[in-house]
């Protein structure tokens, strides 16, 4: 693996979470990386149009919603609230800005270079660059790692004009707030980014075709106590309802729905349709029939060190199998980068990766929920502490949400925990943590935890699961 030539050690293309994590990896153990990125801006969906842009929006909305339904409860008043839509906007393009700037500087700093433009394998070592100020660009590396992510996708006869039809790239950049939005698709992106306009003003209907909200993986009875709590922030929701189409009308438009298992047809009026139906991997003109690279499916094939059957091209992230999340493609690329530079074999459970819905109050999970382990036979025990009995919580005016724990019934090892919390997604690393080291309820229930603390309820339903009981609950 030592560079030589003009060649490169390794050529990652995509420039997202699993992209520029794996490239600069790889540069640090000494490899001769080069990264092409055919956005002009690296970080991927995440950064540029998806997690950090809209977590920007999620945080100042939620401020701007507890200025004006929370504070005054708190003692504090305000006069004259208002809020303006363009400040809020170029603070979360100014977040997006600095952070990708800060992933350029980290590849001068580790001396991975930087090729703008679309990549297309032509071979097992080498590609084509499309380049994004014109012209072309041959590269030849000894190893090429795939990291090419996903796009938005829309549902048959809806097409996305990212103004009035659009797909979670078109909801960061509404230049005002409608009067009315229909989300097609209750799970992550479509709660959060409706949650966001919810809170802004606009009246907000989740239109979701199975019986719950929030998306593969999560337990039922979070996803119940979930949806009563948007439900008390005014959002609405259309459960086990089918959308048959999107008319344009003189007002707006209309959403056409039919009941999921037939008939109920009925309409919405909306100045907003928001499509999030979920992801396609992008693999668009990425040269991989050429090569035979074996797929899976809609999922590029990989072994356990997450090559193809090319033995010089690896492939992370969206593209293969496992939850299309950021951090998994993270994990991903500095792993299989790892691997190439030190022979080092991969390890990812893909169990312990975390999902968080990052609404307010924000859900958390990992590991598996009730509905799994009694559909594998698991036989399991369950602790549950509510924030409500948690003083921190108390005091902070910010009772709502839960934790529960779940461990096997014989040998009490952990296999799952899920919570409802303002920063839930900050108190499930412990759970990971947990998790990830094999352990039992008791010892977290056994951990000595800071009071007063949020993450004393984590404790806390450790102990039910472990003991039966909890200290400061009945």
């Amino acid at each position: 693996f030592f560079s030589s030539g003009s060649a490169y050690d390794l050529c990652v293309i995509g420039g997202g979470p699993g992209g520029y994590v794996g490239a600069i990896k790889a540069a640090q153990l000494g490899l001769k990386v080069v990264c092409v990125e055919r956005r002009g801006a690296l970080g991927g969906t995440c950064l540029n149009v998806g997690c950090i842009p809209s977590k920007s929006l999620l945080n100042n909305s939620a401020l701007y919603h507890q200025a004006q339904h929370d504070l005054k409860a708190r003692g504090i008043n305000i006069t004259g609230l208002s809020m303006d839509l363009g400040v809020m906007m170029k603070n979360k393009e100014k977040s997006v800005d600095q952070l990708t700037k800060g992933i350029e500087m980290l590849f001068k700093m580790n001396k991975v270079t930087y090729v703008k433009g679309h990549g297309t394998l032509t071979g097992p070592n080498s590609l084509s660059v499309s380049l994004l100020d014109g012209g072309e660009e041959k590269i030849e590396a000894k190893n090429i790692v795939l990291a090419t992510g996903s796009d938005v996708v829309s549902l048959p006869g809806i097409e996305l004009d990212e103004k009035t039809i659009v797909s979670s790239t078109g909801a960061l950049k509404l230049e005002k707030v409608p009067e009315k939005m229909t989300v097609i698709g209750g799970g992550v992106i479509g709660l959060e980014l409706g949650s966001v306009w919810a809170r802004l003003g606009s009246q907000v209907t989740v239109v979701e075709f199975m019986d719950s909200i929030g998306g593969l993986g999560i337990d039922a009875e979070v996803a119940k106590n979930f949806m009563a709590l948007l439900k008390k922030q005014g959002m609405n929701f259309k459960m086990k309802t089918k959308v048959t189409g999107v008319e344009r009308t003189g007002s707006g438009l209309k959403v056409n729905t039919v009941a999921a298992a037939g008939g109920g047809e009925e309409s919405l009026d909306a100045d907003v349709v928001l499509v999030c139906v979920g992801r396609r991997e992008f693999r668009d003109n990425l040269g991989i029939e050429a090569l035979g690279i074996d797929m899976d499916g809609k999922k590029i094939k990989v072994d356990h060190n997450f090559r193809t059957n090319v033995p010089s091209i690896f492939a992370v992230g969206d593209i293969v199998a496992g939850p299309m999340l950021a951090h998994k493609a993270e994990d991903e690329g500095a792993l299989v980068s790892e691997f190439i530079a030190t022979g080092k074999p991969p390890h990812l459970d893909y169990n312990c990766v975390p999902s968080v819905v990052y609404t307010h109050p924000e859900v958390a999970w990992v590991g598996k929920t009730e509905e799994q382990l009694k559909a594998e036979g698991v036989e399991y025990k369950k602790g549950k502490f509510t924030f409500g009995a948690n003083s921190r919580a108390k005091a902070n005016g910010d009772e709502a949400g839960f934790v529960k724990v779940l461990s096997c019934k014989k040998t009490d090892k952990l296999l799952g925990v899920h919570i409802i919390n303002n920063i839930a997604g900050e108190l499930i690393g412990e759970a990971c943590m947990a998790l990830e080291y094999g352990a039992n309820s008791e010892d977290i229930a056994r951990v000595c935890h800071a009071h007063p603390t949020l993450s004393e309820a984590l404790k806390g339903a450790a102990q039910m699961t472990a003991f039966g009981k909890a200290i400061n609950s009945p």
